[in-house]
């Protein structure tokens, strides 16, 4: 199970001004500050479950969790990486009261999270906050419709690629700039562009045939970026 971290403080996050909190002023801190949770979660842990009762939403404060859905066959399919710094289940302020997705750390991770009605006083009080709120909300759509767009018109190899370069996009690169800032397995780069693990083990293969990517471990690294990209033909990210 989780464990409670009570030590975090609303005012000394590093994380605040780069996200949609920024413009929140001292009261509002104190608010959110006064009926958080903060949480810990190990590799593999959920933070919450689709069609789970949605209470409220998580601010991820670090590691890397994986936005996932189950197919009509019961399959995980990957909708989206989140990082340090994301806001996660914001979508249940404008659906149901279920959680259309589960969200799983894909590395060990911390969290806070904000009680939905904590979270519609904030947005009442604060019109830039609800502005942001329904820009992430839009970018989140667009970026869904981009992706059944990918999917549809595009063969393994290329949706691959641009999982890739996505993949990098979200969690940058190590110190060498070549290693992806990320440890995924390859059953999640399969759910990712909705193939099966044997099918993107044999693309990822051939990508390093091509001296295109390489391994650092169990790290995925790009030794040829320009041919990368020129692989997913300039997509869209996912």
């Amino acid at each position: 199970m989780h464990k409670y971290n009570i030590q975090c403080q609303c005012i000394d996050c590093k994380l605040r001004e780069k996200t949609i909190f920024c413009g929140l002023d001292s009261p509002d801190l104190d608010i959110v500050n006064l009926n958080k949770n903060c949480m810990t979660f190990k590799r593999g842990q959920i933070l919450f479950h689709e069609g789970g009762n949605a209470t409220g939403m998580f601010f991820l404060t670090s590691g890397k969790v994986k936005i996932a859905k189950l197919d009509v066959y019961g399959s995980e399919r990957i909708i989206r990486l989140s990082k340090e710094g994301d806001i996660l289940g914001f979508r249940t302020l404008f659906s149901s009261e279920k959680y259309p997705c589960s969200a799983i750390a894909i590395e060990d991770s911390s969290a806070c999270f904000i009680p939905i009605e904590i979270f519609y006083k904030l947005m009442e009080n604060n019109l830039d906050l609800s502005r942001k709120v329904l820009k992430l909300l839009s970018e989140e759509l667009s970026l869904a419709d981009q992706k059944i767009t990918n999917h549809c018109n595009k063969p393994v190899m290329e949706r691959i690629a641009v999982a890739l370069l996505n993949i990098q996009g979200v969690y940058g690169f190590e110190d060498d700039n070549l290693t992806i800032n990320a440890s995924l397995k390859r059953a999640d780069i399969a759910n990712i562009i909705g193939s099966t693990t044997e099918t993107a083990v044999r693309s990822l293969s051939k990508l390093k045939e091509d001296k295109i990517i390489g391994y650092k471990g169990k790290k995925i690294k790009i030794l040829n970026h320009i041919e990368l990209v020129k692989v997913a033909n300039k997509l869209g990210r996912f």
